[in-house]
């Protein structure tokens, strides 16, 4: 038995260091592919779980079926949709937000399948332009229903087609449709963290250098300006900022323009994500592993799935972005996660060319085993904390050697993405707290500035290399205190 876990962990170290980071993810997180129904093109667009375990999907060409993974069952629920890009299970229905509507689908006579499909709220513009795209919905713990739009990209249309384009919109419990926060491009991910705050993602292009996760809040300008237009309207929650001057970094725009809110996290183009989509917490309780109540934000492009984690600084969110699971079939749209803590992946590549071999698809990722990679990284007055998933090698942990650090940041503009500007190199001094916990002593720290993370040279307690050594911390706020440290890992 002994030598049978010897040459089992000799295996596993070969493999890792054999460098296939897709195929040394499958170690620790397998990826099962659904069988789906035949003659169906399942772009699967959004994903809701119920409360009896089975999977709602819905599918981009206006379909809702339902999965039963008990005996992998698909059984058609609705159709006759217009592009639902999104889908949620609420009081007992399930949700979704078409071209010019959200829908409530209800089966009343129980039959399993919807007889009754309901305006639930509607009231923003649509010209039928390609890009005018609707999302969600989302419902936040206090039955707040939140949406986000589209902006009409590309042509130009009547002012009232483009009502609301480019915005967040939140429907409360018996209320009507109201604007949230506005300066969205291409928003398709909608998401709630552990502590019911709601989450967007949106696309590289205009004003948007690389790919943002904003919090959405009321009052905040997300920096694309062609949302601006709906500034003079009624509700709108902040005042058109006025003439936009150029040539400043996304850190100067935060501090001259009023309404403008630097997202929590940036993801570093072709290094993370093209295309970022769905938005996901984990809240299985560690039965999807070491990572409870972080985000995973889907990739469109890059056919994958990111991982980040946050906290709050000076009352405002920032944090890591981290590699997590790669080589999906196509590209990702959505996720949910099932009463086992495995999450459902839906995927399509809607002809926009993403990694992968297939066009559309649906997948199943599970834990099988704890991976050693860095659970968090915080930030400190002076620097960052590492907190690894495992007990570190003390030796590799406290060697410089281990580390490299470098700090950019991007320009305000409105041309279509933007490079990695002023780019520069820190120092680090690193301090091992306790066997899960190293303190990197960093000079020269940058506000607004994203700070990329190589830790190659660290080493597990049993020789195990990272399995993603790279970390991508954006530093909106440096904190001004360092709290009392203590223990995250799990045990």
């Amino acid at each position: 038995m002994v030598v049978y876990h010897y040459i089992k962990r000799l295996l596993l170290i070969c493999a890792l260091l054999a460098g296939n980071t897709w195929a040394n993810e499958s170690l620790f997180y397998p990826v099962d592919t659904i069988e789906l129904p035949e003659d169906v093109q399942f772009e699967v667009s959004g994903l809701a779980t119920l409360p009896d375990g089975r999977i709602a999907a819905a599918i981009r060409k206006g379909e809702v079926w339902i999965y039963s993974p008990e005996d992998h069952h698909f059984h058609p629920f609705a159709t006759g949709l217009h592009e639902p890009l999104g889908l949620a299970y609420h009081d007992g229905d399930l949700y979704t937000c078409q071209r010019s509507e959200v829908t409530r689908l209800r089966d009343t006579n129980e039959d399993g399948t919807a007889d009754e499909y309901l305006t639930y709220a509607r009231g923003w513009g649509v010209s039928g332009n390609y890009h005018e795209y609707a999302y969600g919905p989302v419902f936040d713990p206090k039955g707040n229903m939140y949406i986000t739009l589209n902006c009409s990209i590309g042509k130009k249309v009547l002012p009232r087609a483009t009502e609301w384009r480019g915005w967040s919109m939140m429907k409360p419990p018996g209320g009507i449709l109201r604007p949230v926060s506005g300066g969205m491009r291409s928003p398709i991910g909608l998401g709630l963290n552990h502590l019911g705050d709601i989450f967007g993602t949106d696309h590289q292009g205009n004003w948007f250098p690389t790919c943002p996760l904003y919090h959405i809040e009321p009052g905040v300008y997300h920096g694309h300006a062609d949302a601006l237009q709906s500034c003079s309207l009624p509700g709108a929650t902040f005042q058109h900022p006025g003439k936009i001057k150029t040539g400043m970094t996304v850190g100067e725009a935060a501090e001259n323009i009023a309404p403008y809110r630097l997202p929590a996290v940036w993801f570093p183009y072709k290094k993370t994500a093209m295309g970022t989509t769905g938005i996901i917490c984990d809240t299985t309780g560690g039965k999807f592993g070491p990572f409870t109540n972080q985000l995973f934000v889907g990739e469109f492009t890059l056919a994958r799935i990111n991982r980040v984690f946050l906290e709050k600084i000076a009352g405002a969110y920032q944090g890591a972005v981290f590699p997590f699971r790669s080589n999906f079939q196509c590209g990702v749209l959505c996720m949910t996660f099932d009463k086992r803590g495995s999450m459902y992946v839906g995927q399509s590549n809607r002809g926009w060319n993403s990694l992968g071999n297939r066009s559309f698809g649906l997948q199943r990722v599970w834990h099988q085993r704890k991976p050693f990679d860095i659970q968090r990284m915080e930030a400190r007055p002076d620097g960052f904390t590492l907190t690894f998933t495992q007990p570190v090698a003390l030796d590799s942990a406290r060697d410089p050697a281990s580390y490299a650090l470098t700090s950019y940041t991007y320009a305000f503009s409105s041309a279509y993405g933007g490079d990695e500007i002023h780019l520069q190199s820190h120092t680090i001094k690193p301090t091992v707290l306790d066997s899960h916990t190293v303190h990197l002593q960093v000079s020269a720290l940058r506000a607004t500035y994203v700070h990329e993370l190589q830790a190659n040279g660290i080493r597990s307690k049993d020789g195990f290399p990272l399995l993603h050594p790279t970390a991508y911390y954006t530093l909106n706020r440096i904190p001004n205190e360092r709290p009392n440290h203590q223990q995250h890992h799990d045990e």
